[in-house]
């Protein structure tokens, strides 16, 4: 049973003092048979009082306020969580059973949320697609992982062509992204086919000597519900279950339900943040001076500017169609 010591660090830096925060968190790990926080420290500037609650998703949530003026905000968590393999599914018979249980559950409140489909300009092709992608004797395991398959050979990981405001027709056109952008991808796809899926944030703890995307940063994947089973984790990033090796803080429809930190403020709306990731095991100490990482600031999409990758896509785009 892996122990992991995972210390997130989140920094807002401002170019005049602010007032008046209003910020929420979700930095509190689900506890569950397959996950136990052994130990969490919470350490925020001003030391505000936490309120915490459980949002409708089953999700802790912690709200806080900072009303005295401040240059900067920093969010630091550090959590000793022990972790423990669940196995998979192992029914992979009567498939036609198993699409028919999924049928029912469209009109069964706890997996409504987690069937709607969210239209776009690409939808129609990934619907052809998924079909195609979807054998008449497939289970819905099997079908979950093929499409997950799909992700990761047709999506190029590449880290900053996207932000979380990045919309789902331009995550289509540029077949690029983060883990992120192909966890939102794969939900689409599994819904598109009666499956429930829900959008999953924390941290990949990788083994000593191994590496996988989606390390130094929180990490996102799906999870699909499977008949007889119940919700299991599929990685598209690195096309892989998520099992013992993935930590799971939160699951909601998409990113704006599980959103480590997010918050409002008084003051210049310009701000740099900056987010830093490490991950420790047993015998370890948690880098306690981690390295902040800075991430772009967000734009709105009105004022998105494409980047060099994005307008290299358009170019070979445009000259696909004058050929």
């Amino acid at each position: 049973m892996p122990e992991f010591k995972i210390q997130h660090v989140t920094k807002y830096s401002y170019p005049a003092p602010v007032r008046d925060g209003a910020n929420q968190i979700i930095l509190y790990p689900i506890q569950d048979e397959y996950q136990e926080v052994v130990r969490q420290e919470l350490n925020i500037t001003g030391d505000p009082s936490i309120d915490t609650y459980i949002d409708y998703y089953g999700n802790k949530v912690g709200s806080f306020t900072y009303s005295e003026p401040h240059s900067s905000l920093m969010i630091s968590s550090r959590i000793w969580v022990d972790t423990k393999y669940r196995p998979l599914p192992g029914n992979d018979i009567f498939p036609a059973q198993q699409w028919e249980d999924l049928k029912h559950l469209r009109y069964m409140v706890p997996y409504i949320d987690f069937l709607k489909r969210e239209y776009f300009e690409g939808f129609d092709e990934l619907k052809a697609l998924v079909e195609s992608e979807k054998s008449k004797d497939d289970t819905p395991y099997q079908v979950a992982l093929r499409f997950s398959r799909y992700v990761y050979d047709n999506f190029k990981y590449i880290k900053g062509v996207t932000t979380v405001e990045t919309t789902l027709d331009e995550i289509w056109k540029l077949k690029a992204g983060v883990c992120q952008d192909f966890a939102h991808i794969l939900t689409l796809m599994l819904r598109l086919v009666n499956i429930p899926a829900r959008y999953v944030s924390g941290y990949i703890c990788t083994h000593r000597n191994s590496t996988m995307r989606g390390e130094g940063a929180t990490h996102a994947w799906a999870e699909a519900y499977i008949p007889d089973y119940g919700w299991l984790g599929i990685d598209p990033t690195n096309n892989c279950i998520a099992n013992e090796t993935h930590v799971r803080l939160a699951v909601g429809r998409n990113f704006s339900d599980c959103s480590p930190v997010k918050g409002i403020y008084k003051g210049a709306s310009e701000h740099m943040l900056e987010v830093a990731v490490s991950v420790g095991y047993e015998d370890d100490e948690i880098v306690s001076n981690t390295e902040v990482v800075e991430v772009p600031k967000f734009k709105p999409v009105n004022e998105f500017v494409k980047n060099s990758y994005q307008r290299y896509m358009e170019m070979m785009q445009q000259q696909q169609q004058q050929q």
